[in-house]
């Protein structure tokens, strides 16, 4: 029985991402770093063992084991110690969606391979051994291939192996990918040659008579093949002989029939990867072959998967999980109720979830809430000046020559998924729902491409990204009234269609079909049905929101983030306190987060693109500018050649947003000083463009575009060619990124104070510029943070003033951001009830700027915390008075002011003039000072 009590709540948390370059004697090498900065837990990325070269660890292939790229038991075992050694503790991100399939390194999908429906581990993964594809009926499909099958056949890209270990014959796909053939066949490859190979191979043909231990013989009878081989020579040469006669020659078709016979009767079939699109028949993580989805709910699969996971948090290495994908399984909500169950103790947990604007985090999950992709985005909305949106949106249109509305692009963008990417799955759901209703004379009629049109329409239009309907209990009201909105918005849509389809389907998501006795319909059929379109509504939502919608409505790309809502333009005050207030009762140590290794910008990167919400002229006159210097160049005034208006539109937005600090006022800069800039920039810019689908794919590169698009950029940040395009856009970026500095020091304090437990992304205490991964994956440079950070406190204790006013002076290095956030760090170590338990009251400003300001309480017992943020630092640079702007807060008993954490100042207590609270910097963090000074 896990152990009472509640779980170790993280004070604050640094993600690090592991992979071959980072292992675990790098972050053993950090932890006093980290203990310093003043984090309470590593956050890590997956570390157990993935698939070869891995950059991620998301890529599973063994939850029993650590990845040997990231170091041995002696080094994780260090690693666990130096943590300890100083104060650390961990919190895992944990994988049970999905594992990493394909190469030859996945035990139990090879022996799926080998075996087919017979495997101990068909079960386990989410196959569908019954499908449509009479060629498939008890075969996986295997789409790992680059060219048709014939063509690699006959390019001598597949070939028969023999593994000499084992005592097994596979077939190669490329020398990476292991095709296990099916011992049952074995005797096709040994032949009749060699009395010794004829006896064993008649022996495998034998291997169905010894049921149910047809397994385990087939691994003795492998082994005594292998031990023959190894002892014997002239059996050694019969295998390969054997092998040989099996294998074509290179640039021959007809040399390959034999083996093309014999993988033909296999329990694969491998393919195209293209053909996945319409026939695939496992589940895949989105619409990545690579990544095969698990059966979490299977009880047996559970147990194995997190067994080792369980071992560490009974001995304490790990204090908490994330985990992720959630929306992934088929019950979300059992997962993690017998997570809680099955742990050996109390422990940390949040998930990976994006919620819709009007989504709320189940209440009856038992979690600590989710990862953070919410509060990114609400911090972000508070700094993004609602007042610019008409004008961005008249900018856009006019740019792009046309723009239609975000929900417009997103529907089209899910049909796009549903009619290439993700098909086959849409056709297993209509088939199953014809299926369901033959089961009763009423609905009998309803065909499947009846169905398939109805089913896609409402997928397309579901408002969130999925419904958690598990047949245990009646829907909630949440999931009804989202329900009944995407049916409602595809009855409207699909007008052809009988509207009796769409009350079937109505009624089978809900499971209402069986919600009374004898209703002819199977409870099974029903509620199996409805979570299964829940498993793959939220992949089209991801694939057709987050990786091609945001790719292709640019009209502010700051909005254009995970869980964000590109066409909701800002956040109120009354909004964002109301948002903090229900996080402090509802999920108080939910983790905040800005920036991580899934987000499409750095957080200070959005935070400068705020800036140009407060400047919506100015940037229309800017990009109209730039755009005739660099297209009069290339001798395109009409702006009709390459790239199109809406990429251009993109590039400008980048470009301003990640630019560099360094090179920031520094005048003109060298080509050399941008050529690392420029390859960051080739690499976003490529990615975007071939997630945006229009004139690119990474499935069909369409190279003539892409460089078109590559070419223009590498002029524009060439001062050499492009020597006009850098005088107008180098003073304009100068004043934006000095404005910009500003919001990320507001973000990050406001990320540190506000209810919930933040997490510090790697590198990202000093400014974080990134573009979209890879880019944010960077190696960082953690010799220089620790310099930086020892400096800092030098100078801190010396005149904590004089040294925030130099620093923000200063603004290029970042040191005011790790400055911030080491002081607020260290106040939350220090004062742990006040941020773990304390409430939250938001604080009304008034004046003729009140909107500029943000303001609020965070208190516990007789501790207080009184942060006072700048909003809209263009505004207040064209206008820098206050005027009579003030906040009220009136003293504790017993204090005889306000000191500021950041810069040592003493302040009255009563009403605060924003004059003199925010006289030095974008932000201040008040405690109380008693007459001790304390």
């Amino acid at each position: 029985m896990p152990e009472a009590g509640p779980p170790p709540i993280p004070r604050a948390t640094y993600r690090l991402q592991f992979h071959e370059g980072f292992r675990f004697s790098d972050a053993a090498a950090l932890a006093p770093y980290l203990a310093r900065l003043g984090i309470s837990h590593v956050y890590a990325s997956p570390y157990l063992k993935a698939r070869p070269g891995s950059s991620h660890g998301y890529d599973i292939v063994d939850h029993g084991r650590l990845n040997p790229e990231l170091g041995d038991e002696a080094a994780f075992r260090a690693m666990v110690a130096a943590f300890r050694e100083n104060g650390l503790g961990q919190v895992l991100d944990f994988v049970p969606n999905h594992m990493g399939v394909g190469g030859a390194d996945n035990p139990w999908w090879l022996d799926v391979l080998e075996w087919g429906p017979d495997s101990d581990y068909a079960g386990w993964f989410d196959i569908d051994w019954d499908p449509d594809r009479r060629y498939l009926q008890g075969k996986l499909l295997v789409p790992f291939l680059g060219e048709q099958y014939g063509a690699v056949l006959e390019a001598g890209q597949i070939e028969l192996r023999f593994d000499p270990e084992e005592g097994g014959f596979a077939v190669w796909a490329y020398g990476t990918h292991k095709l296990p053939i099916c011992p049952l066949h074995y005797e096709r490859v040994l032949g009749h040659e060699h009395p010794e190979l004829e006896r064993l191979g008649d022996a495998f043909s034998g291997l169905p008579n010894w049921r149910p231990r047809v397994h385990a013989r087939a691994r003795d009878l492998q082994a005594e093949l292998a031990g023959l081989v190894r002892e014997r020579q002239d059996v050694r040469e019969a295998v390969e002989a054997a092998v040989a006669r099996l294998n074509g020659r290179p640039g021959r078709l007809e040399t390959w029939r034999d083996l093309d016979a014999l993988i033909r009767e296999q329990n694969w079939r491998t393919a195209h990867f293209r053909v996945a699109a319409d026939d695939i028949n496992y589940r895949r993580f989105f619409n990545i072959n690579e990544l095969a989805g698990l059966r979490m709910e299977l009880p047996e699969l559970f147990d194995h998967a997190h067994r080792f996971v369980f071992s560490l948090l009974e001995d304490g290495t790990l204090e908490g999980l994330r985990i992720d994908h959630v929306d992934g399984l088929l019950d979300p909500k059992g997962y993690l109720q017998r997570l809680r169950e099955a742990a050996p103790r109390p422990f940390y947990l949040v998930v990976e979830k994006i919620l819709s604007r009007h989504e709320a985090l189940r209440e009856d999950w038992p979690v600590q809430g989710t990862t953070g992709y919410e509060f990114a985005n609400l911090v972000l909305g508070l700094l993004v000046d609602p007042a610019g949106e008409e004008g961005f949106s008249r900018t856009y249109a006019e740019f792009i020559r046309g723009a239609e509305p975000f929900a417009e692009t997103v529907r089209d963008c899910k049909l796009r998924i549903m009619l290439n990417e993700m098909a086959s799955e849409l056709n297993t759901l209509a088939r199953d729902a014809a299926r369901v209703g033959r089961q009763n004379p009423r609905t009998a009629d309803f065909t499947r491409n009846i169905l398939q049109r109805a089913l896609k329409e409402i997928v397309a239009c579901f408002p969130v990204y999925r419904t958690y309907v598990d047949g245990t209990v009646s829907p909630t009201e949440a999931d009804r009234r989202d329900i009944d909105w995407a049916i409602a918005q595809a009855r409207r849509n699909e007008t052809d269609l009988d509207p009796s389809v769409f009350d079937f389907l109505h009624r089978l998501l809900t499971t209402d079909l069986v919600a009374e006795p004898r209703s002819g319909f199977s409870r099974h059929s029903v509620v199996r049905f409805a979570m299964r379109v829940q498993q793959y509504s939220g992949p089209v939502m991801a694939k057709g929101l987050e990786d091609t919608a945001f790719y292709r409505y640019n009209r502010f790309v700051a909005l254009n983030e995970v869980g964000g809502h590109p066409d909701h333009f800002g956040v109120s005050l009354p909004a964002f306190h109301k948002a903090n207030a229900q996080r402090a009762q509802r999920w108080p140590h939910a983790m905040l987060g800005t920036s991580t290794h899934d987000t499409k910008r750095g957080e200070d990167t959005r935070a400068r693109l705020a800036v140009l919400s407060e400047m919506p002229e100015d940037w229309a006159r800017q990009v109209q500018t730039w755009s005739r210097i660099l297209r009069a160049r290339r001798g395109d005034v009409e702006g009709t050649a390459p790239p199109d208006r809406n990429d251009e539109y993109l590039f400008y937005q980048l470009l301003l947003g990640a630019w560099p600090a360094e090179l920031t006022g520094a005048g003109m800069p060298e080509a050399a000083a941008l050529r690392d800039f420029a390859g960051r920039m080739e690499g976003a810019m490529v990615k975007s463009m071939r997630e945006a689908k229009r004139h690119t794919t990474w499935a069909a590169p369409n190279t003539a575009y892409e460089e078109g698009m590559l070419g223009f950029l590498r002029e524009a940040l060439d001062p050499s060619r492009s020597g006009a395009f850098l005088e107008a856009f180098l003073p304009f970026q100068e004043r934006v990124a000095r404005l910009g500095f500003r919001n990320g020091l507001v973000q990050t304090a406001l990320k540190l104070t506000l209810p919930g437990m933040p997490d510090i992304y790697q590198g990202c205490e000093l400014w974080d510029l990134s573009l979209v991964d890879p880019d944010n994956r960077r190696p960082v440079d953690y010799d220089l943070r620790r310099r930086v950070l020892e400096e800092l406190d030098t100078a801190l204790a010396r005149d904590r003033r004089a040294a925030m006013l130099g620093m923000l002076e200063g603004w290029h290095d970042g040191r005011a951001k790790l400055a911030l956030t080491a002081t607020l760090l260290a106040h939350r170590r220090a004062r742990p009830a006040l941020f773990a338990e304390g409430g939250y009251e938001p604080l009304a400003a008034t004046g003729a700027k009140a909107d500029q300001l943000c303001a609020f309480l965070r208190s516990s017992g007789e501790e207080r915390l009184l942060v006072v943020a700048s909003r809209f630092p263009a505004r207040h640079e064209a206008d820098p008075a206050w005027g009579d702007t003030a906040v009220d807060a009136p003293l504790p008993a017993g204090a005889g002011a306000w000191r500021d954490l950041l810069t040592g100042r003493s302040l009255g207590g009563g009403t605060l003039t924003a004059e003199a609270v925010l006289a030095d910097l974008p932000v201040a963090l008040l405690v109380p000072e008693t007459a001790r000074g304390g």
